[in-house]
């Protein structure tokens, strides 16, 4: 089978593609035939600084939507014909306060989803969204499931919070301003691009303002509840004046440098909650699943390359081109 991997050399100059043996699924494994591969920046980040030259090669991706093809004697959820997404999550099967011991994420180290067939155990599928094609379910569980745990299960929001999104534009964030829409909260984005702005306001953000603009002055009127920071360094210190005294921040990510100082006096003189975030559980993925649909939600599909624009697509995430998500089209 045709793949998308990592291999011999560092950084994105080790991405190919090249045919990878096509396996059998067997016991409780299902045979999918990939349709739609979605595209994160944690495939960036496996191919420019965690899979290392010296390692086998890597099929790299974390989402898809596709066909089951095959199944394995002992499977009872699928059959051949079904439409289903892969849950990104190995081995994190309810909600908990952190994920479990053993728990990793599909596309590093084991191989991913960046081809034409993906061999999984039935319990970490699950079946497509009606409403959804087949392209929009291939680049909704993982960024999906970052954002409702982020906004739900940690950062707690409610109908007629506001929540703050700096940095709109990346697949986590346009997930998060929808469903917080969905819920009733009142959104705010803040973004680098007049044109992001622009579109996160016609995704139905309520205010939408510059990152290099001050906070303080185009917020004097606001009321943040929830931040949900994933720039890191270059914009969290802004975050925490910005948020309101008992607010909350939670954070899944940090495209700047990871590093902060904090200021623990007037940290803890203003009741502030700082709360990490990765990813999330099956239960939560199917909570997530419950709430697209019921909310008829859609995910805000940038754009779509074939398997031969590896290189292109990497280097249109990199350079932060996108507006909401990117992926491959397998079949």
């Amino acid at each position: 089978m045709k793949a998308i991997v990592h291999e011999g050399k560092e950084g994105l100059a080790g991405l190919k593609v090249k045919p990878m043996e096509e396996k059998e699924p067997a016991g409780f494994e299902v045979k999918v035939r990939i349709h739609t591969a979605g595209m994160n920046r944690r495939d960036l980040a496996v191919a420019s600084k965690r899979h290392k030259a010296e390692d086998p090669a890597v099929i790299l991706g974390s989402d898809a939507s596709g066909v089951v093809e095959e199944t394995g004697s002992e499977v009872t959820r699928f059959k051949k014909g079904d439409e289903v997404i892969i849950n990104p999550g190995l081995g994190w099967k309810e909600n908990s306060d952190v994920p479990p011991e053993g728990f990793e994420i599909v596309g590093f180290p084991g191989h991913g989803t960046f081809a034409e067939t993906y061999i999984s155990t039935e319990d970490h599928l699950e079946m497509k969204p009606k409403h959804l094609s087949m392209e929009e379910a291939g680049v909704l569980a993982l960024a999906a499931l970052t954002a409702y745990r982020a906004l739900f299960t940690r950062g707690r929001a409610k109908e007629e919070d506001t929540v703050m999104l700096p940095g709109i534009g990346g697949g986590v964030l346009t997930y998060a301003l929808k469903f917080a829409k969905a819920e009733g909260a009142r959104v705010i984005v803040t973004s680098r691009s007049s044109e992001k702005l622009k579109q996160a306001l016609e995704a139905g953000a309520d205010k939408a303002i510059l990152t290099d603009s001050d906070w303080s002055e185009e917020l004097a009127d606001e009321r943040i509840d929830l931040l949900i920071e994933s720039i890191g360094a270059a914009t969290f210190h802004q975050s925490l004046r910005t948020v309101r005294k008992g607010g909350t921040i939670v954070t899944f990510g940090s495209s700047t440098e990871d590093e902060v100082s904090l200021n623990l006096r007037e940290f803890f003189y203003g009741q502030y909650n700082l709360l990490g975030s990765t990813m999330g559980s099956a239960e939560e993925l199917r909570a997530m699943l419950a709430f697209i649909e019921r909310h008829n939600i859609h995910p805000e599909v940038d754009r779509m390359f074939s398997i031969d624009q590896a290189a292109e697509a990497f280097e249109y995430i990199r350079d932060t081109k996108n507006f909401g998500k990117i992926g491959f089209q397998m079949s």
